[in-house]
């Protein structure tokens, strides 16, 4: 019993042999997690368990070195670690070398192929649903013999393209669950009617949820009701929405899916349809423009519309030179998509009225909706200076000061309200100076 048994060179615990027996078991050779650390040495990340063989994987940009531990089950290979980071927890740190069971990889691959077939089965869903969709559209031409038929391939654009936006919309917080529904609804209607409503949306969401993460931090400090992202949800899509996918309803029903040039003389009823679809997103576009750029950019006090006083930033119906310029450009850039897709999608361009006045109508949208959206902001909803947090709010509290506005409408009202007036009146005016083809 007190007699130790004799053992060969090779077979001594390392920890014993080289002089750093810290942890190191005298009858195991070393194989415990004190040893295995002090073989590591430092910075190097050691994994200890029982159970099957593990393998050692090399971190990326690593020399594979190999070892095998004797009179154990266990076996290593690539043992290394990056030297750049230092000791472990340092600033620089890298990924070090890890310990994974064999089936890690099967679960992985399993994983990754099961994530395949799922998007294979999305499409060929998706393919079978515009077919279905294609069979309905050609029954129902054959039966009426007035309605135009659409193509497969229209009706799994508009839903594969819609489906993929408001997935990434979802993903990056511009909307939520109810305003990632909602927003496929209303891409899937406006892109099956015409091409050129789907891109002036697309550039109506895209520019309208980048501008809302724009400057965040300092958006946080004047609005009481900033949300990460901006986080949609499906009352906010359809009153910015709503009002173009009911005309582009009546817009197939009159006319059909399809692209057709913008001329009164011709097909005045489809063309004022147009443009009071693009009258609407214009207008969603330019207001949300003015708030987003003008609260951040503006050099002087915002100025109340009606009363022409100085405000603080954030107020409801408050303008700046900055805001109305960027509503007029947020308009013009929804105008400009939509006469680009004319030239790429329409055919009979060379006998119809011209089509540049559509980015002037855009313009003019953009900043006239940003105007009755800033009256309607002024007049039916509320404002005022909440002194506990020190920012405008929407709503009367108990420490807020009244600033302007009855408490009428909110937000999405005066939102949904200036686009049914921008709509309604624009076209109007327009089809007077709209040239003659």
């Amino acid at each position: 019993r007190g007699k130790k048994s004799p053992l060969r060179e090779e077979q001594r615990p390392r920890g014993r042999r080289d002089g750093r027996g810290a942890g190191a078991s005298p009858r195991r050779g070393g194989n415990c997690p004190g040893a295995a650390a002090a073989r590591a040495g430092p910075g190097r990340a050691v994994a200890w368990r029982r159970g099957p063989p593990l393998l050692l994987l090399p971190a990326d940009g690593d020399a594979g070195g190999g070892r095998r531990w004797r009179g154990g089950r266990r076996s290593m290979r690539g043992a290394a670690a990056a030297r750049d980071g230092g000791g472990a927890g340092g600033p620089g740190e890298q990924v070090f070398s890890l310990w994974l069971p064999m089936f890690y990889y099967q679960e992985d691959f399993f994983r990754e192929y099961l994530k395949m077939m799922a998007n294979i089965v999305v499409l060929n869903l998706l393919i079978c649903i515009s077919l279905a969709f294609w069979i309905v559209s050609m029954t129902a031409s054959t039966y009426y013999g007035t309605l135009q038929p659409i193509s497969p391939w229209r009706w799994l654009f508009s839903v594969l393209v819609p489906l993929l936006i408001a997935t990434q919309g979802f993903k990056k917080k511009s909307l939520d669950h109810s305003g990632a529904l909602g927003g496929l609804v209303v891409g899937f209607i406006l892109t099956v009617a015409n091409y050129s409503f789907f891109t002036s949306l697309f550039v109506f969401f895209v520019t309208s949820s980048k501008l809302t993460k724009w400057k965040k931090d300092i958006k946080k400090q004047i609005d009481s009701e900033y949300k990460e992202g901006g986080q949609r949800n499906w009352v906010q899509v359809f009153c910015n929405g709503g009002v173009p996918t009911e005309l582009a309803v009546l817009y197939m029903i009159e006319n059909g899916p399809g692209e057709i040039p913008i001329d009164f003389s011709k097909q005045y009823t489809a063309s004022w349809m147009c443009l009071s679809l693009l009258g609407a997103l214009a207008c969603s576009t330019g207001d949300t423009w003015a708030s987003e750029i003008g609260s951040v950019m503006s050099k002087s006090k915002p100025r109340l519309i009606t009363t022409w006083e100085k405000v603080p930033v954030g107020t409801n119906g408050a303008i700046t030179l900055v805001g109305l310029l960027s509503s007029l450009l947020g308009g013009m850039a929804v105008g400009t998509a939509y006469f680009i897709t004319q030239l790429i999608f329409v055919t009979d361009l060379e006998i119809s009225a011209p089509q540049w006045p559509i980015i002037v109508f855009g313009a003019a949208a953009g900043l006239l909706g940003s105007v009755v959206d800033s009256y309607l902001g002024a007049t039916m909803q509320y404002s005022g200076f909440d002194q506990n947090i020190g920012m405008v709010v929407n709503h009367q509290t108990k420490d807020s000061k009244h600033i302007s506005g009855k408490p009428i409408l909110d937000n999405n009202a005066v939102n949904l309200f200036s686009s049914i007036i921008i709509a309604l009146v624009l076209p109007g005016v327009a089809w007077c100076f709209w040239p003659r083809g």
